[in-house]
């Protein structure tokens, strides 16, 4: 297999920002390979588009799940056959690298570079293959301009991530412990009597599980990832019966859950209990795709979508991506 890549580069991750010239000098020396570095998404657009014209044999994204969820976003939109778009390698640099935890390269810069081309060339590289299908959400009123990505939420997920988006939290603490801080934070407001009853009353939606109605009008919090796994250990999903899944995990938990802390406790540990499943206001499970009416705001990859014109949600699993790992 040929070994020419292309590397997508966000000069404004934050590791990136942290590295300085040097270790773009490194990257931009690397032969057989194409660099893009767009600062907006129309530049960002106009290089998908070259490389469409030009064919590369692997796509390297530098950048944090914002970054991977905008060029899957920009293939998506393109004139480029899904079925032929190349395999995809992650090098984590973002503020948030939940992708990378799951299907990353595992080895940065210019080093992570020449080992893949050496792997395309030996061909081990497509013997490393971990596939994915992001998320895809519509809008309606956003026609032509769907948006991928892995991990997405509303209730108090959305209430989580304005708090991981603080400024406090951002400056003051690296990603991994931005996570542990923005949890404490969140349970904290949980247990103030004056914060909680807003948390806990959740937020109005209808719901439609492969067009299947839910029959839960209010929820605390909606979760569904194209993710098989989360850092730490946590997985807050399960299936009936450990049946495969053939779409998206999602959670779904209703508006003044029972027992939510020792849920949650159980959840950040990887567990969904018997108890736990037995629990109508706790449904969890896999789907091809999910409608969502709703004033909500739906956060994926941390980027928050306001609902279409009729205030309505499509979230579906998307055309399968090839991630290369080392």
């Amino acid at each position: 297999m040929p070994d020419h890549l292309a590397l997508i580069y966000n000069p404004f991750s934050r590791k990136n920002l942290k590295n300085g010239p040097d270790y773009l000098q490194s990257l931009q020396a690397v032969p057989n390979m194409l660099f893009y570095a767009p600062s907006t998404h129309a530049a960002l657009e106009a290089a998908v588009e070259d490389l469409r014209t030009r064919g590369v044999s692997c796509i390297v994204v530098d950048g944090g799940d914002g970054t991977v969820g905008k060029v899957l976003s920009a293939l998506h939109a393109s004139a480029w056959p899904k079925d032929e778009w190349p395999p995809v390698a992650v090098i984590p640099s973002g503020n948030t690298n939940l992708i990378a935890a799951d299907v990353g390269y595992g080895k940065r810069g210019a080093e992570a570079l020449r080992f893949l081309q050496a792997e395309l060339r030996s061909g081990q590289a497509m013997l490393k293959v971990k596939q994915r299908r992001p998320l895809v959400v519509r809008r309606k009123g956003h026609d032509g301009a769907d948006v991928l990505g892995f991990f997405g939420g509303m209730g108090a997920f959305g209430r989580g991530i304005s708090i991981a988006h603080h400024p406090a939290v951002l400056k003051r603490y690296a990603h991994d412990m931005a996570v542990v801080a923005t949890l404490v934070m969140t349970v904290m407001q949980l247990l103030l009597p004056r914060q909680r009853d807003g948390w806990m009353a959740g937020a109005p939606a209808r719901l439609e599980y492969d067009g299947k109605a839910s029959n839960v009008r209010n929820h605390f919090m909606v979760l569904c990832t194209a993710l098989n796994t989360l850092p730490y250990g946590v997985w807050p999903f399960w299936r009936a019966g450990g049946a495969a899944c053939h779409g998206m995990h999602y959670l779904d938990v209703a508006a003044y859950p029972p027992s939510l802390m020792r849920a949650v406790w159980s959840l950040l540990r990887g567990k969904a209990p018997e108890w736990l499943r037995r629990m109508p206001a706790y449904q969890s499970g896999s789907v091809q795709a999910l409608q969502m009416h709703t004033a909500e705001a739906f956060v994926l990859d941390g980027e928050i979508l306001e609902p279409g014109e009729d205030e309505d949600f499509t979230i579906e699993a998307g055309p399968v991506v090839s991630f290369l790992y080392a």
